[in-house]
Formats: structure tokens, C-alpha cells, sequence
């Protein structure tokens, strides 16, 4: 486990500022103590200074896991959101969508929300925003990024997709063999 790099903390706040913005200064200046980022095994995790202190007494080989992942970067080292960063994103999302009951399960199964499934998105959304999607219930459901702006979701058919799939919370059952 070793702090992050200038360039790896650079593409990784640049992927988590696409959805909150400048709240990210919220996410490591906590009332509640100390936060950081911390890289093993390419993946990110966040974690409180004192699980960290306490967490040097484990060998590298031998720890699996400490903190809350945040996502992973890929070979090529970009840097890609998992589902578990989902509770830290959500509170501090400046783009929202809301999904019409019916549309969850879609979305819950992997799947693009569709124009048809839109309940609500945040008024000033542009093409290509990192937003966070909801229930009608207020509850999140996972993240995405908007395929069009709220303008233009004003004058589309039905049928168009208006965010594209990124992770939802389905993923913790399609996936349990693969997250840790």
C-alpha cells in the first residue's frame, strides 16, 4: 500500500471531479478526521489516516484489501469508478437522474437508461457529464454519464438512450467472484 503518484492522483480526481465536481475537498477533509487515497494492487482505496496507521502492520503480500475501493487503473492506467465509490459520490453529486420505477431493473441489469425511463435529471446537465442515477425514491442506484444534455432530452424519441451505463449496485451480484 503506497500513496499515489502526482499523476495517478491527477486521472483519478479528474474521473471522480466529472461527478462531483469541487466537492472532491470534502471527500479528503472530513470533520470526522483524516482521509486519504491509498494504491494496492492498482486499485484506489480510501481510507481513514488511523485504519491506515494501524494497517502497516500488515505485510503487502498478505493484505487483501483496507478502506473503501474507489476504483481500479486499467493497464493502460486509466482510472476506472467501481460501485463501491458510490456512497461517497452520491451525497456530493452536482448532476443527478432520476429513473422511473420501471426503468430500474433495466438499469439494475446493466443497461442504458432510455428516454422512456427518465423521471427527472438536473436542469443544466451537458452531453457527456458524469451523473449519478436514482430511484424516484431517492435512492442511489449507481452512475453513468449523459449521452445528451437536458435540452435535448426535452425533443428526443422515447427510445433514446440519455445515460449511458457505467456501474450500479446490481454489479455487487453479476460480479461477486470478481470485486473485491
Amino acid at each position: 500500500m503506497r500513496p499515489l503518484t502526482d499523476e495517478e492522483t491527477k486521472i483519478m480526481f479528474e474521473k471522480v471531479s466529472k461527478y462531483i465536481g469541487e466537492n472532491i475537498r470534502i471527500l479528503v477533509d472530513r470533520p470526522d478526521g483524516t482521509y486519504c487515497f491509498r494504491l494496492h494492487n492498482d486499485r484506489v482505496y480510501y481510507i481513514s489516516e488511523k485504519i491506515l496507521k494501524l494497517a502497516t502492520n500488515i505485510s503487502r503480500d498478505k493484505l487483501v484489501s483496507v478502506g473503501t475501493c474507489f476504483g481500479k487503473f486499467t493497464k493502460t492506467k486509466k482510472f476506472r469508478l467501481h460501485i463501491t465509490a458510490l456512497d461517497f459520490l452520491a451525497p456530493y453529486a452536482k448532476f443527478k437522474v432520476w429513473v422511473k420505477p420501471g426503468a430500474e431493473q433495466s438499469f439494475l441489469y446493466g443497461n442504458h437508461v432510455l428516454k422512456s425511463g427518465l423521471g427527472r435529471i438536473t436542469e443544466n446537465t451537458m452531453q457527456y457529464q458524469g451523473v449519478v442515477v436514482y430511484s424516484m425514491a431517492d435512492v442511489p442506484l449507481g452512475f453513468g454519464v449523459a449521452a445528451k444534455s437536458t435540452q435535448e432530452c426535452r425533443r428526443v424519441d422515447p427510445m433514446s438512450i440519455v445515460v449511458f451505463h457505467q456501474a450500479d449496485v446490481g454489479e455487487f451480484i453479476r460480479n461477486e467472484d470478481t470485486l473485491t
